[in-house]
């Protein structure tokens, strides 16, 4: 998830319980948030800088509400999603978006799966339907024809992006060795190629009674926008869609690691890397702003430490990355390393391990804090600029604080309110010896490994067979 990085001034309309206004603030954003009877619910952002407008419907489902064994339903309903429906026949989405000017996608994450539309505002009532006529009547149109065609992409999209590339199978990797057997997020959100290939059509389709209801997602709107049309649109379209089954969310904890799990991979690949991990915490913890900031500070940029040291003043390493990544239910640190030619990750990794080493010794300095902040909220204002960010952000603190204003109100503060302390602090509690080092090395090559004499072979990388990388 995106950092919470602005102190901003939220003004929202008609809300049960009127949110307090910040002084000197910096930006604006009104919004009015409602529910429907059916339970969906609404948020409205009025904005007329441009004569376009932004809808998403973020659905409060991922890949963490599959079981093992029936893995990638998420994530194929995304694509399904696209196929038309009930009252649109496919390539009608298209039409009206694309083909006026606008965009249409959709997003699969571990805790959420959104899908957006961005047009001209004359638009606006078209948008609405598309999107009211998905969510209530997909399933008179899907067939198994239809499914088949989505299965076979999302299974060549899994070949492309994890099988067939070069470091692909990495993240699913560290995952399972990260988490116990048939935790949720010990899987990709694509899922297995084992559990695509026996998916049938009337899987997805229960997935999709439960999870696919009105009361299970937020209806977001932002620019420019009528804000009483707006609502008689809304209701006209998606009032009478019934309201779905209440939903029994996965009860997961952190992962859990007994000390440091060294893996080799063998890949189809040039050049070795190294993949450093650590479990850390979710994104409601008061630890993630910290975390989040520890990652910019290691990696951020080019005078952070490890790029720095290892890109440019010993340039041992061809790339580097570090961050922190929090879901709803659990978190995780990574630092990332490719080293360059007659460089070998044991070297690579003593020299990152003795960079963070210092930082847990000395924290970070003031000038790099102050850096990292401004680094942060630059980009966090940059995403703000598009009716599109505005949605996403609106919608993703709807869907996990109940709050839209979350953000604004709170999060920049509690980021601003970080201190060297809190860096040094979080750096020792959570970058410590339970860990995972991953070597991903040439075909052949398993002398390449960091510390290969202590590192376990995961074998049959092309199959499902993963499951020997666990104690």
């Amino acid at each position: 998830m995106r950092p919470f990085l602005l102190s901003v001034l939220v003004a929202p309309c008609l809300l049960a319980q009127q949110q307090q206004a910040r002084p000197a603030t910096s930006i604006s954003i009104p919004f009015e948030k409602y529910t429907l009877n059916n339970g969906l619910t609404v948020v409205l952002s009025e904005d007329h800088t441009t004569p376009t407008v932004a809808v998403e419907v973020i659905y409060h489902v991922g890949s963490k509400n599959e079981v093992l064994g029936h893995t990638g339903f998420a994530h194929m309903f995304e694509h399904v999603m696209f196929t038309g429906s009930g009252h649109v026949p496919y390539g009608t989405h298209d039409k009206f978006t694309e083909g006026v000017g606008g965009s249409n996608n959709g997003q699969t994450y571990f805790d959420w799966t959104r899908y957006w539309e961005t047009d001209p505002s004359n638009y606006l009532e078209t948008a609405l339907w598309l999107e009211a006529d998905r969510m209530g009547f997909l399933l008179d149109s899907l067939d198994d024809a239809k499914f088949r065609a989505q299965r076979d992409i999302v299974k060549n999209e899994r070949r492309q992006s994890y099988d067939n590339q070069p470091y692909g199978r990495d993240r699913e990797l560290i995952g399972l060795a990260m988490y116990p057997n048939g935790h949720p997020y010990s899987w990709p959100t694509i899922g297995a190629m084992s559990d695509l290939s026996a998916a049938g059509v009337e899987d997805v389709k229960r997935f999709f009674r439960l999870y696919y209801a009105p009361n299970n997602a937020t209806l977001v709107v932002v620019g420019d926008i009528n804000r009483a049309r707006t609502k008689a649109w809304i209701a006209k379209y998606f009032d009478e869609l019934p309201r779905g089954k209440a939903i029994t969310r996965p009860n997961v904890g952190a992962a859990s690691l007994r000390g440091e799990k060294r893996l080799t991979f063998e890949d189809r690949v040039q050049v070795p890397r190294l993949w450093i991990q650590w479990p850390t915490v979710n994104m409601f913890s008061a630890d993630a702003p910290a975390l989040e900031l520890l990652g910019e500070i290691l990696a951020g940029s080019r005078t952070a430490r490890i790029t720095k040291a290892l890109v440019y003043d010993k340039p041992i390493a061809a790339s580097v990355s570090a961050g922190q990544t929090s879901a709803e239910n659990v978190g995780e640190f990574r630092i990332i390393v490719t080293p360059r030619p007659e460089h070998t990750l044991t070297e690579v990794e003593t020299q990152v391990d003795s960079i963070v080493a210092r930082l847990k010794r000395d924290g970070p300095t003031a000038e790099e804090l102050k850096r990292v902040k401004a680094g942060q909220e630059l980009s966090f204002l940059d995403d703000l600029q598009s009716n599109l960010g505005k949605a996403f952000q609106l919608a993703e603190d709807q869907t996990f604080r109940d709050d839209p204003s979350y953000t604004f109100r709170v999060g920049y503060a509690k980021t601003q309110a970080v201190t060297a302390a809190d860096i040094k602090r979080v750096a020792n509690k959570y970058l410590g010896s339970s860990r995972v080092v991953l070597s991903n090395v040439p075909l052949g090559k398993r002398d390449l490994a960091s510390h290969a004499d202590r590192s376990t072979i995961v074998t049959d990388p092309l199959t499902e067979k993963t499951t020997e990388i666990r104690p």
